[in-house]
C-alpha cells in the first residue's frame, strides 16, 4: 500500500513540472531587476504572506490529532468499561 502511495505521489509531482518550468519567469525578472533593498522587501513580503497560511494549518493539523487521540482515549475506555460490565454482570 506504501509502494502504491509512493507511486501516486511521484506521479502527481512529476505532472506539475510543466507547471513549475512555466513559474514567473516575469516576475523573477523585475525582481532581479530591483536593487538589493527592494529584493530584501520582495523576500520579507513573501515571507509575511506565507506565514499565516502556515500557522493556520499547523494549528488545524495539531486540533486535528489532539482530537483524534482524545476520541480514541475515550473509546478505549468505553470498551473497557463494557468488557467489565460483561464480567461483573451489570
Amino acid at each position: 500500500m506504501r509502494f502504491r502511495a509512493a507511486i501516486f505521489a511521484a506521479v502527481l509531482l512529476l505532472w506539475n513540472t510543466p507547471a513549475f518550468g512555466q513559474a514567473c519567469s516575469m516576475c523573477y525578472s523585475t525582481a532581479k531587476a530591483t536593487s538589493k533593498e527592494g529584493q530584501r522587501a520582495i523576500s520579507k513580503g513573501v515571507i509575511i504572506l506565507l506565514a499565516p497560511p502556515l500557522g493556520i494549518m499547523t494549528l488545524g493539523v495539531w486540533m486535528a490529532f489532539r482530537y483524534g487521540k482524545k476520541r480514541d482515549l475515550e473509546n478505549s475506555r468505553a470498551s473497557e468499561l463494557a468488557e467489565l460490565e460483561k464480567i461483573w454482570g451489570d
